[in-house]
């Protein structure tokens, strides 16, 4: 609360927040110190900066990282009957690699991996938003692995069997015919991916990086009050959400409406 007026006011507040009522006093008081006082906004605005760079880069990552994880477990999964030689154990190899990266990405939490990342892997760097997209990245792209490949598995088989009458190969059939209906079918789900990897992006603040709740964080600290500074940091969050949900939404529409 508002110190009395015998008291000295623990932050330099302008004279408007000493006239009027006690509790409307104190209220913007609070405010005040939260946000106003020493430019603690500006932290904000960084913060949600970080949080887009850092949400953007990784949903590049991973979309990337899934596309090539997805494609190598269906031709295995499509293929590997057929295959002989060298090309069959190349593919082999990596199914393999890939199955062990889905169940340990997806196995672990997403803070244990940024840790590890930040003070292990790249413990010389100080780059903490690439490391950061890159650890967010990759475990998105477990993600998007398996909503692209449910995506290709939904593709009923006679669309690859139309492509080889025409006379396309495997890669040709999957470039041109199987993998654009797999996105279009999927691309709702991918966009939804991306607001979860938005909210997953708030425990970037474990290796220091000034993203909207680590923000919130410091400021609370500093000015000893967490009520208004972490109620901002959920509110920029909830604004960032309904936001991307409503360009989801109509993306949706816009599909169903392409299909008639």
């Amino acid at each position: 609360m508002r110190p009395s007026a015998s008291q000295s006011w623990p932050l330099v507040a302008p004279d408007w927040l000493q006239n009027g009522p006690d509790w409307l006093n104190d209220l913007g008081y609070d405010i005040y110190k939260s946000f106003l006082f020493d430019d603690r906004y500006q932290m904000y605005i960084k913060g949600l900066g970080n949080t887009l760079l850092l949400t953007f880069l990784a949903l590049l990552i991973g979309v990337a990282l899934g596309v090539a994880i997805s494609l190598i477990r269906v031709s295995w999964d499509k293929n590997h009957t057929e295959m002989r030689g060298p090309g069959k154990a190349f593919l082999g190899f990596f199914n393999a690699v890939s199955k062990v990266y889905l169940t340990v990405i997806r196995g672990t939490p997403m803070v244990v991996q940024l840790m590890i990342m930040y003070f292990v892997i790249f413990a010389t760097s100080r780059n903490k938003v690439m490391v950061a997209a890159l650890s967010f990245g990759i475990n998105s792209g477990a993600y998007v692995a398996e909503i692209i490949r449910g995506g290709i598995m939904s593709i009923d088989q006679g669309q690859m069997e139309a492509g080889r009458s025409l006379g396309f190969g495997y890669v040709s059939t999957m470039r041109y015919i199987i993998l654009p209906q797999a996105f279009k079918a999927v691309l709702p789900t991918l966009a939804n991916e991306f607001i979860v990897l938005l909210k997953e992006t708030a425990v970037a603040g474990y290796v220091g990086l000034t993203d909207i709740t680590y923000a919130g964080n410091i400021i609370g600290g500093t000015s000893y009050d967490y009520l208004f500074p972490l109620l901002m940091s959920a509110l920029i969050y909830l604004i960032l959400v309904m936001f991307f949900t409503f360009l989801v939404g109509r993306l949706e529409r816009r599909l169903r409406n392409s299909e008639r």
